[in-house]
């Protein structure tokens, strides 16, 4: 009874954080809709002639291949970024010179349109230039949330239950990685969302297909509602990304935190 209770509990939570974030959304519409009352079809075309523009998209038969495309590069490019820079970053915020030296602050300070260009003289016009690119311009946000997390963490905790005998590792597990969580989810929801961005952005310059490579074609034909029409998937694609990935494995990996609830403690 209580184990489904509490999976009533936690579906009650998930749903209501996505109800959360819909209310932000119909916000965003509205504005957006507003911005068309102003300016007109030909510049922001409404979100009823976005909508209907995806429709038409939806029905190519080549669609559901142009956003595997896609898919494919963001996901790799944020999967290999995030391993790569949480990994460094949990070891660098045990040092104190590591956590000097290893400073991200020169790779955020490029501009991810200058490693497109680095990514298309090194792989061409390839989907390798789309993945290259987000890993680097994205690992050093995890490198950055890992480290900030490693660094602040609760030093007496630790002494404590290495006092009990607890090895390295079960301190890192049970004492460490709960705190760091705190600091990586919000670190990967950007890593998530700059992978999506960075994707569809080389492959509009490096005419490797995509959702990149219809932007491309949609400027030059001048068609507007097809350019914001591939924008709104792609805000969508980011969305699912972190409300379907991230959100449940956040839910996964921080059940603790709802025994801190008054309808989570247990009588």
């Amino acid at each position: 009874m209580n184990r489904i209770l509490e999976g009533f509990g936690w579906t009650g939570r998930y749903l209501w954080a996505g109800w959360a974030g819909l209310s932000g959304i119909f916000c965003f519409l509205a504005a957006w809709q507003a911005g068309h009352e102003i300016y007109g079809s030909f510049i922001l075309p409404s979100p009823g002639e976005t909508f209907s523009a995806i429709v038409l998209l939806a029905a190519r038969p080549d669609f559901f291949d142009i956003l595997s495309q896609s898919a494919v590069r963001a996901l790799a490019g944020f999967v290999i970024a995030a391993g790569i820079g949480t990994t460094a970053g949990l070891l660098a915020g045990y040092s104190f010179a590591a956590m000097r030296l290893m400073k991200p602050v020169v790779m955020l300070g490029v501009p991810p349109i200058g490693w497109i260009v680095l990514a298309l003289i090194w792989f061409g016009s390839s989907g390798g230039t789309a993945v290259m690119t987000v890993v680097i311009a994205s690992a050093p946000v995890s490198f950055a949330g890992a480290l900030e997390g490693v660094a602040k963490r609760d030093r007496q905790l630790e002494v404590m239950a290495q006092a009990f005998g607890a090895s390295w590792f079960y301190r890192l597990r049970t004492v460490t990685l709960p705190h760091v969580l705190s600091y990586l989810f919000p670190a990967w929801t950007t890593t998530a969302g700059s992978a999506w961005k960075v994707t569809v952005m080389a492959e509009l310059l490096s005419n490797s297909g995509g959702v990149g490579g219809e932007l491309a074609t949609a400027r030059a034909l001048f068609d507007i509602p097809q350019v914001t029409a591939w924008l709104a998937i792609t805000v969508t694609l980011a969305l699912l990304t972190d409300y379907g990935l991230l959100h449940l494995l956040r839910e996964a990996l921080e059940r603790w935190r709802a025994a801190g609830l008054p309808w989570g403690v247990k009588r």
